[in-house]
């Protein structure tokens, strides 16, 4: 696939900038907020000592060159209690805002017996005048079911007309590669009246290629002259950035070769490139992802060049 590369890079943020106490390595899946126009939050995922996540967020001044002007002095959302479902980490997956709630969608990981891990998907919420989020249960909102058999994972949620659609990291389940487990997924659909409670029928949304593909996640959706667009990330060998276009937000239509964006020839997204998340700031649209090694070293953002 030939890509015509639309998306300039404006380079890595945090470079191994320590986030706390518990913080020992990666800055995954970045998801970001837009406050005014001014300041880019954004939320991102850290692993500790244990390899568990905690979410933590950090402020960059969109004016001048989204320089680091805060970190948080505590991580956002931290592990639960043993037993529950993200009691082996915490890992922010999408924000949505109404006129007075901040809902922020997490993963949830538990470490596996049969299989490595397990995820289901949870929600913390604050009043938009609050600083602190809060998990609205001990449990999941979306955990496996009869259409998502393994784990569910990675969400986009946004609102089409009355109701709310999710779009979702299903995963169909294991399987073993050169004495490797792998597990298998593709992005499917849920929907929602009130961001809490969702219906599932089992529809795919984006599913994979050919027979290297194995892996998709974190989309990231937005709707744009009529078209829902999605960007997200799509394993074979190694992860890169994948594109589709929608015009209903349920039947959807992978060009890749327009998505814009690959992996740098040398540095620290030369290997992989996932996890991205595009917004909009004053008309323009920002991308933030992850490079090698699921975001061991920080985040990139990238512009789109129109």
């Amino acid at each position: 696939i030939i890509i015509i590369v639309k998306w300039k890079k404006i380079g890595l943020f945090l470079d191994n900038v320590k986030l706390g106490d518990w913080h020992n390595s990666h800055y995954s899946v970045p998801v970001g907020e837009n406050l005014d126009n001014e300041f880019l939050k954004v939320y991102l995922s850290g692993r500790d000592s244990k390899n568990r996540s905690y979410t933590s967020y950090v402020v960059l001044d969109i004016e001048k060159n989204f320089d680091l002007v805060e970190i948080s002095e505590k991580p956002v959302l931290s592990p639960g209690k043993n037993g529950e479902f993200d009691d082996s980490g915490t890992m922010a997956t999408w924000i949505f805002n109404t006129d007075d709630t901040s809902y922020l969608y997490y993963i949830g990981w538990n470490i596996g017996n049969n299989v490595p891990f397990r995820n289901s998907i949870g929600l913390a919420t604050k009043a938009i005048k609050e600083k602190e989020f809060n998990k609205i249960s001990n449990g999941p909102i979306l955990d496996r079911s009869v259409f998502d058999p393994a784990f569910v994972a990675s969400c986009c949620v946004l609102k089409v007309e009355n109701e709310y659609f999710m779009w979702y990291l299903s995963s169909l389940g294991w399987y073993e590669k050169d004495k490797v487990l792998k597990s298998k997924y593709n992005i499917k659909l849920a929907k929602s009246y009130d961001l809490l409670n969702w219906s599932r029928e089992g529809v795919t949304c984006i599913d994979f290629e050919n027979k290297e593909e194995y892996a998709i996640s974190r989309p990231s959706v937005i709707y744009e002259d009529g078209i829902f667009k999605m960007w997200y990330s799509v394993k074979g060998e190694n992860y890169k950035i994948g594109y589709a276009e929608s015009s209903d937000g349920v039947i959807w239509n992978r060009h890749d070769n327009l998505v814009g964006i690959k992996t740098s020839n040398k540095g620290w997204d030369s290997e992989m490139i996932e996890y991205p998340h595009v917004l909009k700031i004053k008309s323009q649209k920002f991308m933030l992802f992850n490079g090698n090694n699921y975001g061991e070293n920080g985040f990139g953002i990238a512009y789109y060049d129109e």
